[in-house]
């Protein structure tokens, strides 16, 4: 059996892995990014000068040989699924018995006059940060487009180089539409903390190129002109399906694949990013661009080729992200407005950290966490399990990361509760050692 692999993200690499742990299969893995696999969240690490490109590559070069992954560094151009081949752009063809398509996002652009000037980019390839290399050097300002999670990194790439940074964000709030109200106000705040101009209610209308067709400065949708050499386009990403159409693999939003990742052409699958879940119930096919998704649509699509038909299962959703030097977390359904939904808020007095506790009927449906790490584990075990509100914050020390270096407000959230509904919960390790304590008292002081 020879399996072909398109892309050698996250996705990608996790499918090859796992085919080898699974099999005996011949397994080659395509990629015109980069030669090695690499960690693509690592990248804004790299430009900021904390790591070298090399580190963020998790295999030494041996790795792939000693577990007899093949690697092409080439672009796929085009698919013929009707002889099984995969023809690359140095004019060689590569056969196939199983091919994965695993050919990541794009960043979005949508049609902005001045959009491909020079000094203009979006930040999601290896390709990208090398450009932005180029773009950014001696310059004084830039102009970050979109207020997603790409958008807030390349800030602070741009910030610890000392350059004066303008984010154009056209809804009311950073990100407020996954972030409930409080948690968008605090990172509005954060970002401007950081000397970021921060510009809500504020779209790109026009992109100024100078004599030399580069960027110069950049027209808003409220009339304002403000110069910058760079201009990054970050207005989110969107499944790479160019190879897929070209191939005449059916697509929509992304390659459309049912629950096992196959695509709708006989030994062939699509995984990660570029991948759109169809439906089984009538709602809304599923596009996932999440890292630990891709990881887990690698480890499903290797089974299924080596004979175990293992539906993919998302789970209950998580995501981490981080704003400048506040963490995000976030476990299970936030900020969905459904009926009945309530939640517990509690801001820490330094308006920098947060937790909330998100309920339906009393049982707790999601967690969404700023500036406090609770464990991943315990999180997705309470919600698992359907656990009460109540429930969860009487062991809700249980959930803290590491206590022995992260502050604990456990006490004050079950303070907010009690107030709030007349309640008198306390930890349930207190109750313990409430009872430790009175057994003690009873004990005889001498015989």
């Amino acid at each position: 059996m020879n399996v072909v692999i398109i892309g050698n993200g996250i996705a990608g690499i996790t499918a090859a892995r796992y085919l080898r742990k699974l099999s005996d299969y011949s397994i080659t893995v395509i990629s015109g990014e980069t030669e090695y696999f690499y960690s693509r969240p690592a990248l804004m690490y790299v430009y900021m000068g904390h790591l070298k490109f090399e580190h963020t590559q998790p295999y030494e070069h041996w790795f792939w040989k000693k577990n007899r992954i093949n690697l092409i560094h080439d672009f796929a151009v085009n698919v013929n699924h009707q002889e099984k081949k995969v023809h690359l752009q140095s004019g060689n063809v590569i056969g196939y018995d199983k091919l994965i398509l695993a050919t990541g996002s794009l960043p979005n652009k949508f049609g902005w006059k001045g959009q491909d000037l020079a000094g203009v980019q979006g930040f999601y390839s290896k390709q990208d940060l090398d450009l932005m290399e180029q773009n950014t050097q001696g310059i004084s300002r830039g102009i970050i487009v979109g207020g997603g999670l790409i958008g807030v990194e390349v800030a602070e790439m741009l910030h610890s180089r000392n350059i004066e940074v303008t984010m154009l964000v056209r809804e009311s709030g950073y990100w407020n539409t996954v972030l409930p109200a409080e948690e968008s106000s605090m990172i509005n705040r954060h970002i401007r903390h950081q000397g970021i101009d921060l510009r809500l209610e504020t779209e790109l209308k026009e992109i100024v190129s100078d004599s030399n067709g580069h960027a110069r400065s950049v027209i808003t949708s409220k009339g304002d002109e403000i110069p910058a050499q760079f201009v990054a386009l970050t207005a989110g990403v969107h499944p790479n399906i160019d190879l897929a159409q070209k191939s005449s693999i059916p697509t929509t939003r992304g390659i459309l694949v049912n629950s096992y990742l196959e695509t709708q052409i006989t030994d062939i699958y699509a995984i990660g990013d570029c991948a759109e879940i169809i439906s089984n119930d009538g709602g809304r096919n599923q596009v996932e661009q999440l890292w630990y998704t891709g990881e887990m649509h690698g480890e499903t699509v290797a089974n299924v080729i080596c004979g175990e038909k293992m539906e993919y299962n998302r789970g209950i959703l998580f995501n981490s992200a981080k704003f400048f030097d506040i963490e995000y977390h976030t476990y299970g359904l936030v900020n969905q407005n459904t009926s009945g939904e309530k939640t517990l808020y509690w801001e820490h007095p330094d308006r920098r950290r947060s937790i909330r506790i998100v309920y339906n009927d009393m049982q707790v449906i999601g967690f969404n966490n700023l500036g406090v790490r609770y464990r991943h584990k315990i999180c997705e075990q309470w919600l698992s399990e359907k656990r009460t509100i109540e429930y969860v914050l009487e062991h809700l020390s249980d959930a803290n990361f590491d206590p022995e270096f992260f502050d604990k407000f456990e006490h004050e959230i079950i303070a907010q509760y009690n107030t709030k509904h007349n309640k008198s919960l306390v930890l349930q390790k207190n109750k313990a050692l409430f009872g430790y304590k009175k057994f003690l008292s009873n004990v005889p002081t001498s015989l």
